[in-house]
């Protein structure tokens, strides 16, 4: 509302926000709360004219760098131990385009397209839960663009949690395309293909210097999945800006390509986008075309992160030559060749100065914008993903041999990139698997991997108790790691023909939610039932062998009296009036249902009052 920089997580595990004097935005702070492993800090920019950037606390004057979209603020000594703070001054923000025109190919009544280009934050567009959707800007006449700038409405979390037990998630962009046009008719191909990272703030979609009328943002989905119901295909958008160029500063941003030496055809062209504006082209072919870092320098020997600012209109290829020793090469992906992305890998470096070659093998090479140097991250550390298994909860199977459909999705939610992927379930001794692993090459971000199993238990005997690990195994930056999901199976009682836990992914929860519960039968139970008609749980593919009345058998936690509503097969609901004292102790309660031979539903809810929390159900 008020502008400013953008806030969030910077370079090399930086974190900070920005603050802003009113009426304008001119005099900003650069709150660093989190500093990075190196000297700098270094942030998009949002379109503000740099003039002089100081220690607030001492008022050291520092030295800066401004190009292609980011503010980088160098050599960094003084950190204080809570918030470095900086105090940049501007002379104002670079104009977005006026004049536009948003149309969309969903909205909802309240909520038009308009709203997009309007200025008004009050205001805003709704897709009206339809994805994929398009975005249209028609600038009027053709002009250049540079970048879009998408201020989304914060009305959800950056990441997959629980909330009262309640899954939520990301209300925001992931995958998009954007395409450009003269007549808005004939668009060609996408001038940009990606994912955006799921951030308050404002996000930025760099174009590579486009020259047209008309502008086509499509949104093939959020980062919302089916598992945070309340959130799936929902987005609102305050504004989008267009922007021509970008602020640029004299200064100069360490290792930048085109001030290194060069050989064979490479060479330096223009690059908007690029940190310097300029990048060098003419890689590919072999070593004879390359560009030579000698003085890339380092306190100690050891482990380092080596990243790559490149741009590249397809996949492609780059090899890293380090002192001598043989390249490595590492895959490039290529979206816009106006556009800079990064590649990081380890190096080993001695301390003082190293010599990088870099070259491609390939027949057409990437652009190179820059390198920079870092300390490997700890350990410890592993880039935020999102792991699902299907089903979920605790799973009770019956006597003899059986057999368990199982899949798996993992996603990755940060910027950063996973090699040497494989999922796949790990049974022990006497289970068999069908289906191979999944694998991936790389994975980046807002990508997933996704993999489906049948399990079987031994032959001539009953599933004995067995927790299943489902394990996405893959490398950071060399070092090998590891996310694991458990799929607990046990068998069912003897005097029992069904048992579900409440919490299973195969019901439906409506607007309630699980928590833990740590005496309850699967750990876990379902909360926040009741109330409304959208707070349920609905049990479906009920199977039984034969038509008939069964006793249905009902585990909850309650605390004082309440009543459930049990409803079959959409039949007239029955109430079920139950008592209790604490929601950490498990009673049990059984009322007479008459089911059909096969598969039903049996729902349990009450659309008044609150109802009791729900553990599991069962039949006998």
């Amino acid at each position: 509302m008020y502008g400013g920089m953008q806030p969030g997580f910077w370079n090399d595990g930086a974190h900070g926000v920005i603050t802003v004097q009113r009426g304008g935005a001119k005099t900003q702070y650069v709150h660093v709360v989190t500093r990075p492993s190196t000297d700098y800090v270094r942030l998009r920019d949002n379109g503000y004219r740099v003039t002089k950037v100081s220690d607030l606390r001492t008022g050291e004057r520092m030295r800066f760098s401004q190009s292609g979209g980011n503010l980088t603020i160098l050599g960094i000594t003084k950190w204080d131990d809570y918030d470095t703070v900086f105090k940049v001054e501007t002379a104002g923000r670079q104009p977005s385009l006026d004049g536009l025109k948003a149309t969309a190919t969903a909205a909802h009544a309240d909520h038009p397209a308009s709203a997009l280009v309007d200025g008004s934050y009050e205001t805003y567009w709704d897709s009206d839960a339809q994805l994929p959707v398009s975005l249209t800007l028609d600038l009027g006449r053709a002009k250049k663009s540079s970048y879009l700038a998408v201020n989304q409405r914060e009305w959800s979390p950056t990441y997959a949690r629980e909330s009262f037990g309640r899954p939520e998630d990301s209300a925001r962009i992931k995958d998009y395309r954007v395409h450009v046009s003269d007549d808005g008719k004939r668009w060609g191909q996408p001038v940009r293909v990606g994912a955006m990272r799921s951030a308050r703030g404002t996000q930025f979609i760099d174009l590579g210097e486009q020259h047209a009328r008309y502008i086509k943002l499509e949104v093939l989905n959020t980062w919302a999945g089916t598992e945070a119901p309340r959130f799936t295909r929902q987005l609102q958008i305050d504004e989008i800006k267009v922007v021509s160029g970008y602020p640029q500063s004299s200064g100069a941003v360490p290792l930048e390509a085109e001030r290194q030496r060069r050989s064979g055809a490479a060479r330096v062209e223009a690059c908007a986008a690029c940190s310097g504006a300029a990048e060098v082209t003419g890689l590919g072919g072999g070593s004879r075309n390359a560009v030579t870092y000698r003085e890339v320098t380092v306190g100690t020997a050891g482990e380092y992160r080596l990243r790559l600012d490149h741009t590249a209109a397809a996949p492609t290829s780059l090899s890293v030559a380090v002192n001598g020793a043989a390249p490595v090469e590492v895959r490039v992906p290529g979206d816009n060749a106006g556009v800079p992305a990064s590649t990081e890998l380890p190096v080993s470096l001695r301390a003082g100065a190293n010599t990088l070659v870099l070259f491609s093998t390939a027949a057409k090479g990437p652009g190179l914008d820059r390198v920079a140097v870092a300390p490997l991250p700890p350990a410890s550390y592993v880039p935020k993903t999102t792991m699902t298994v299907d089903p979920s909860g605790l799973q009770w199977v019956g006597p003899g041999r059986q057999s368990m459909k199982v899949s798996a999705r993992l996603r990755l939610d940060e910027d950063a990139a996973l090699d040497g992927l494989s999922l796949a379930p790990v049974v022990p001794a006497g289970w068999s698997i069908e289906g191979g692993a999944a694998t991936a090459g790389t994975l980046r971000l807002g990508q997933t991997l996704e993999g489906t199993w049948t399990l079987t238990s031994p032959p001539g005997q009953d599933v004995t108790p067995v927790d299943l690990p489902v394990t996405a195994s893959f490398g950071v930056l060399g070092r090998q790691n590891a996310v694991t999901r458990q799929l607990r199976v046990r068998p069912r009682p003897a005097d029992r023909v069904f048992v579900r836990e409440a919490e299973d992914s195969r019901n439906r929860l409506g607007s309630a939610g699980i928590t833990n519960c740590s005496p309850c039968s699967g750990g876990q139970k379902v909360r926040n039932l009741g109330g409304g008609p959208d707070a349920y749980v609905l049990f479906e593919d009920v199977t039984v062998p034969e038509a008939k009345t069964y006793t249905l058998f009902v585990d909850f936690t309650v605390n004082g009296d309440r009543s459930y509503f049990v409803t079959v097969n959409d039949a007239a609901p029955i109430e079920v009036k139950v008592s209790g004292v604490g929601n950490n102790t498990p009673y049990t309660t059984s009322v007479p249902v008459t089911l059909r031979a096969g598969a039903n539903t049996i729902k349990l809810h009450n659309d008044t009052a609150t109802a009791p929390d729900l553990d599991r159900v069962s039949l006998g």
